[in-house]
């Protein structure tokens, strides 16, 4: 007898934690109905491209951008998105931009506090500066 309930009792546990993990449920006619749910990044992802993981790294670290910016909304400077689509109807680069070789697109009012960043900016090598327009560029 006790055989028997220690089979019961593994089998049980055996279809129980083999459906542990399914989403299904079912309607009012009785068919089976499996749960989704949908997630929508909000920033681009970077693991793909090591210049776009590099710049969003800078972006949110050493360049102290992300203390006067965000992604779409307006903080102390421009969000992110509205420089993007500015750069890119004008054809023109971030990279020069942060590098003291461009006039201001987005804001010329805050220039002279983006100005105060040339310092970090400037400091930075070619492709640090790249990898910022890169991830910046990317958001939309």
């Amino acid at each position: 007898m006790k055989l028997v309930l220690k089979s019961l009792a593994v089998f049980a546990l055996a279809i129980s934690v083999s459906n542990c993990g399914d989403k299904k449920e079912t309607d009012a006619m009785g068919n089976t109905v499996e749960e989704t749910t949908e997630t929508t990044p909000a920033q681009p992802e970077t693991t793909a491209d090591p210049l776009l993981a590099k710049g969003q790294e800078l972006f949110e670290g050493k360049g102290t951008c992300a203390t006067c910016h965000k992604a779409d909304a307006k903080t102390v400077g421009p969000a992110i998105k509205d420089i993007a689509k500015a750069y890119k109807e004008k054809n023109a680069s971030i990279a020069s931009f942060i590098n003291g070789e461009g006039e201001p697109l987005v804001d010329p009012s805050q220039y002279e506090i983006m100005k105060a960043n040339f310092v970090i900016t400037k400091a930075m090598s070619e492709e640090d500066r790249k990898a910022l327009e890169t991830y910046m560029m990317s958001i939309e």
